[in-house]
């Protein structure tokens, strides 16, 4: 970066800080994107002149409110929830709902700010929005949860709708939740629309978006070595977290031939060196998703298994890693071990999981290294299609949606390397990521005017 793109960078950089104090994961996400486009926007004029970037760095209105609701023991509970709405220049809205104590609005503006650039790079139209609340549905019984996505979505339905703002999951957020709130939504409006996305079967979800962001991480990552001529085929992966993300990550690369190693939750990770196959997957899918139970009995079930309490896996030998836990569960110390260890490649299958110094470690070590807002897309690419299907009142078959899944990736990978090329043949898929994210949504609002 030429010493004046850095003078400019800084001096955006520190309007966003002095605008959102303390808004720490927004204002690292903002810089993650800045460091890319300021040195593509140098030499183009009309994205200085319609403040393009400092345009995408407010959101068009951030919604907070009051949710009040009674636990079984009929005493009176108060949370907090959002909804950010971050820009809608290529179409409504779109990103999920996260019920998790961490929720913050800086959390959820964060995440509303890579949304937009994540859903333009889908080639859907699709604008960036992400929302949630304080609420920890763990240890809640059925009905606790139900009176509180009810009471959620008696705030939250008059700022969504098909065409404004088409909320999906997140953490914390299943097919439970989503089923109460749409439920809530139909009541309250006498409306049978597709406001919400990740619906069960019978009532207008879709097939393949269970899976859709795990096997999505891995197409892409799929896409990153065949572009350097190799394959997942006999390489060995570090996954992070348990749940859907994780699981269904890890299927889809013992499906390709690879080895899985780990699987991580808050309290450790598993090490399992002769391999996670499929059976034992299909265990964790049960224990931690059905049954809520705790990951370090894998290693008591499995011969050979070992648990590392209060650890991360990253410490693990690998050919591959996919962080799909949460933001930040990686720093630079722990990215720089993975490369010294053998890592090549690199597809984040959680929103930011990897801090700004393990970028940066990854990007100087020139391996195969994708950002969320590339590989973790085919979630919100299947939720797309879902709204596609409501709004014709018709259902896709999985054959038909696993390849649509395939066909976006794959673009997704073509839109980076377009932008992300080096001169050594190599491939910058954060580069490559944040520019083609933010070429379609820039356009489009220039085409507006100053709205």
């Amino acid at each position: 970066m030429k010493n004046d793109e850095h003078v400019n960078l800084e001096q955006f950089m520190a309007g966003v800080e002095r605008r959102n104090p303390h808004e720490t994961e927004f204002i690292q996400a903002v810089r993650e994107v800045s460091e890319d486009i300021f040195e593509f926007i140098q030499d183009k004029k009309k994205y200085h002149e319609y403040q393009i970037l400092r345009r995408i760095a407010e959101p068009d209105r951030v919604i907070s409110f009051r949710v009040c609701w009674e636990d079984d023991n009929h005493n009176i509970r108060v949370q907090r929830g959002y909804r950010v709405q971050n820009n809608n220049s290529i179409g409504p809205y779109k990103g999920g709902i996260r019920f998790h104590p961490s929720v913050s609005q800086s959390i959820l503006k964060f995440l509303a700010f890579e949304q937009t650039f994540k859903n333009s790079l889908t080639g859907l139209p699709m604008g960036g929005g992400k929302g949630g609340a304080d609420f920890n549905p763990k240890g809640k019984s059925e009905h606790e949860v139900m009176r509180f996505c009810q009471s959620f979505m008696t705030e939250l339905y008059r700022h969504v709708g098909d065409d404004t703002d088409v909320p999906a999951g997140d953490i914390g957020v299943g097919a439970r939740e989503i089923g109460f709130m749409f439920g809530q939504y139909k009541r309250i409006t006498n409306k049978f629309t597709g406001v919400l996305t990740g619906k069960g079967l019978a009532f207008g979800g879709s097939l393949v978006r269970t899976e859709a962001t795990g096997y999505g991480a891995v197409y892409f990552l799929q896409e990153m070595l065949a572009h350097r001529g190799d394959e997942i085929n006999g390489k060995t992966a570090v996954i992070s977290g348990a749940g859907n993300v994780a699981t269904h990550a890890a299927e889809k690369i013992v499906q390709l031939g690879g080895k899985v190693l780990t699987l991580s939750d808050s309290t450790g990770f598993i090490h399992d060196p002769v391999g996670i196959d499929q059976e034992k997957i299909e265990w964790v899918k049960e224990h931690k998703g059905v049954r809520r139970g705790n990951l370090a009995e894998y290693a008591t079930e499995h011969k050979g298994a070992t648990w590392h309490a209060a650890e991360k896996p990253w410490s693990v030998p690998c050919d591959m890693a996919l962080p799909c836990a949460t933001q930040n569960e990686m720093n630079g110390a722990e990215a720089a071990l993975l490369v010294s260890n053998g890592c090549m490649a690199v597809s984040e299958g959680a929103n930011m999981p990897v801090d700004l110094d393990g970028v940066h470690v990854f990007k100087d070590a020139g391996i195969c290294y994708a950002p969320g807002k590339a590989a973790n897309a085919g979630g919100v690419a299947v939720s797309g299609l879902e709204m596609s299907q409501n709004s014709a009142r018709l259902s896709w078959s999985e054959e038909q949606l696993q390849q649509q899944l395939k066909d976006i990736m794959k673009g997704i990978h073509s839109r980076c390397v377009e932008y992300g090329s080096l001169d050594n043949g190599k491939v910058d898929y954060v580069k490559g990521a944040n520019i083609a994210g933010f070429v379609k949504v820039a356009d489009a609002m220039i085409a507006y005017g100053v709205v």
